[in-house]
């Protein structure tokens, strides 16, 4: 007779056998199989701290010691600050709106935000002075930090002129508001569209331009769904090379969607229960972010799967933050009153 491990890795063969057959001529390695784990795992782990559990929330040694994004990306904490206290409070205008996510997410700090709100109350571009806020953001980085390292952005010294980077963004945002992108964005058909509007300013890559898309897109200035359009970053694509032997073909922006169409299957064929976001699904956006953290997940857990940057460590600790988060999605999800309910 068979054991329950000799059952379970029986069973896990015939799954990617399974696998195989639908996705082929794509080939899977065994970090796809974790791919889906952790996205169920680290959904579990979002639920169990809102309802109150006791740190660790898991028994995964990785996800208790280090930091991971959340399986859906408008649950990560700056996610929840811009939604709630940049896009959703001040003038409502598509101008003002847009000026606010810009200038929040190109530093993508809480804590610079909430620097620039002590110094000038309700941050408005009607108010917007390049010599106040740069006397303010100048102080702050000669003391600290205004940056997130979530991601890293172009100095713009070739574009702008300036040494520091602060300037350089604050001069971008202003060439955004003369240009008239919040009406041009307002007006388009597509994320894409959206997204090939931003790509055309300094200091934006192609992965920045999907990141403030879709940030955008949070607001009421553009709706569209989080599953038309999709940029993979340098990390998804990692993470990708790592899930798969062969693409078959594909690109990863369709492997991303792969993985988002087939998202039910796979969850049920490795027996995995996966509690989505108040009903709604994982989209193509955090797809993509899933490919970036099982990039970094791998690096402990699949060694032997090096993918192309070779990287081997995860810088980032995990340390619990007190603060809680009152958990608010854009109300065009129509999820606030579940999320309400279950809170």
């Amino acid at each position: 007779m068979q054991s329950s491990e000799e059952r379970h890795k029986s069973s896990t063969r015939k799954d990617r056998m399974h696998i195989h057959c639908h996705l082929e001529p794509a080939k899977t390695t065994v970090v796809y199989e974790t791919y889906w784990r952790f996205a169920a795992e680290r959904q579990a782990i979002f639920f169990k701290r809102i309802e109150g559990a006791a740190f660790p929330w898991t028994s995964d040694p990785i996800l208790e010691k280090y930091k991971f994004t959340n399986a859906y990306r408008a649950s990560d904490r700056v996610s929840q600050y811009l939604i709630r206290n940049v896009i959703y409070q001040g003038v409502s205008s598509t101008k003002e709106v847009f000026f606010r996510i810009m200038l929040f997410k190109l530093f993508n700090r809480i804590e610079t935000w909430k620097l620039l709100k002590e110094k000038f109350g309700e941050i408005t571009y009607e108010d917007y002075s390049f010599e106040r806020y740069d006397k303010i953001l100048s102080c702050a980085l000669d003391s600290g930090r205004i940056f997130s390292g979530a991601y890293i952005m172009p100095s713009g010294t070739s574009a702008f002129g300036y040494r520091r980077k602060h300037r350089n963004i604050l001069r971008l945002v202003e060439n955004m508001m003369e240009d008239d992108v919040p009406a041009r964005v307002s007006e388009v058909r597509s994320m894409q569209q959206v997204f090939e509007i931003l790509l055309d300013y300094p200091m934006i890559g192609e992965f920045l331009a999907y990141q403030l898309a879709t940030d955008i897109n949070y607001s009421e200035i553009t709706n569209f769904l989080e599953m038309d359009f999709v940029m993979p970053g340098p990390g998804a694509r990692d993470g990708i090379r790592k899930c798969f032997e062969s693409l078959g073909g594909l690109n990863e922006a369709e492997m991303i969607r792969l993985m988002a169409d087939r998202q039910e299957e796979e969850f049920d064929n490795f027996g995995l229960s996966f509690k989505s976001l108040w009903g709604r699904p994982l989209q193509l956006v955090d797809c993509q972010n899933l490919f970036c953290e099982v990039d970094k997940y791998a690096r402990l857990a699949h060694p032997e799967v090096p993918g192309r940057s070779k990287r081997k460590r995860i810088k980032q600790m995990y340390r619990v933050n007190p603060v809680p988060i009152q958990y608010w999605y854009p109300p065009k999800w129509g999820i606030n009153m579940s999320v309400c309910e279950s809170t």
